[in-house]
């Protein structure tokens, strides 16, 4: 038998994905605080764009989407293009929230989440058919928080990932991710690796290459576009993601099908021979890197631009990974857990993008309401 839940539907994480769910649960309906609940981690709005570097500008970020139901561009005043990312976006996801009433519980943490319609993921508890998060700090909600349906919106700011290469643990330079960048001046007079084949490896390979010297590798041969990147190209390429992860397979990135913009920023690093790039290395020597065929670069700083995973590592307890580390989706746009339809998964596959999030915000929520009988 089915107990009474706290809240209908839970929402983990504030940021793109979090707010669009929110906002068409709203316009399905179903109230703030009552109905669902937003928990989000971060100490104030803005998601993961509050914690970008100070050098990532409005001008130089890929974009920002809108959020649906209010332009960024209005919210922002009269030559704000080299505007910080990290204050301008922040400042708009606040008034949106405002503006819609979503009434975002912050900071609060998920810690866990278990079933207890299944013994095994929630053990010495009673079965009541609902799902249970445990919430840190637990100050303005029940902890743990029963709910019938969940939508989990953490994206993957949280899990940078850094592949493994023998001896990194010997190199006595500095390694950071991306994801601790702040600026290129607290490299100046060092030699900086640079990993990495995506936007942000060449961002920030651009950055540091002006004020020290730089080697860039990465493990593919990267792939400039020239030209407008139409929108028949996005659609080909995270149609090819939500295959991988309709047939259970780990996504990849949306991203890693696009290939590379190569916009006027670009051709004027390649014209200061800054994209001149080498093979992925073999292994780490305390001094440097060195290269299967004996090549040895010198090297102080090591900065890792390889990506993130998705922040699921809460929902462990409800086993919904397959024996190859996916997790099978289904659902008009691949949100919904194919194994679990009361969860749905955005940031994760085919919506691990802005415009990805807001199409998947709107999908999660018109299904999963349907799905529970709350629309």
């Amino acid at each position: 038998m089915t107990a009474t839940p706290d809240v209908d539907i839970l929402v983990i994480g504030a940021g793109q994905a979090g707010l669009s769910v929110g906002y068409h649960l709203r316009r399905l309906g179903l109230a703030p605080e009552r109905d669902f609940l937003i928990v989000d981690h971060s100490p104030a709005p803005g998601g993961a764009w509050q914690f970008r570097w100070p050098s990532l500008t409005l001008s130089t970020v890929n974009r920002v989407h809108d959020l649906p139901g209010m332009s960024f561009e209005e919210t922002l005043p009269p030559g704000s293009e080299n505007a910080q990312a990290a204050s301008a976006v922040p400042h708009y996801f606040a008034l949106y929230e405002k503006e819609f009433d979503l009434r975002v519980h912050r900071p609060e943490s998920v810690t866990v989440v278990c079933d207890r319609s299944t013994p095994a993921t929630c053990p010495n508890e009673a079965v009541d058919g609902l799902l249970h998060a445990e919430l840190k700090p637990a100050a303005s909600t029940e902890s743990p928080l029963r709910v019938r349906g969940l939508v989990n919106a953490t994206g993957t700011w949280d899990k940078p990932f850094i592949p493994y290469y023998r001896g990194a643990e010997t190199f006595a330079g500095r390694q950071l991710h991306a994801h601790d960048y702040r600026t290129a001046t607290e490299f100046e007079g060092k030699h900086v690796i640079v990993v990495g084949g995506g936007i942000t490896a060449i961002q920030l390979l651009d950055e540091i290459s002006r004020v020290t010297t730089t080697t860039w590798v990465t493990r593919r041969e990267p792939v400039f576009r020239t030209g407008e990147f139409a929108p028949e190209n996005g659609r080909a390429a995270v149609a090819i993601v939500e295959d991988r992860v309709r047939r259970g397979l780990p996504p990849g990135s949306v991203v890693s099908v696009t290939g590379l913009v190569e916009d006027e920023r670009v051709r004027a690093a390649r014209a200061r021979g800054v994209l001149d790039r080498h093979p992925m290395f073999d292994h780490l020597e305390p001094e440097g890197i060195r290269w299967s065929d004996n090549t040895f670069q010198r090297a102080d700083v090591i900065l890792w631009c390889t990506g993130f995973r998705s922040a699921l590592d809460h929902l462990a307890p409800l086993r919904l990974r397959g024996p190859g580390g996916g997790i099978t989706m289904t659902g008009r746009l691949a949100t919904q857990v194919a194994a679990d339809p009361r969860i749905h998964l955005i940031g994760y596959g085919p919506s691990a993008s802005t415009i990805g999030a807001n199409r998947a915000g709107r999908a999660a929520a018109v299904e999963l309401t349907g799905y529970l009988g709350l629309a």
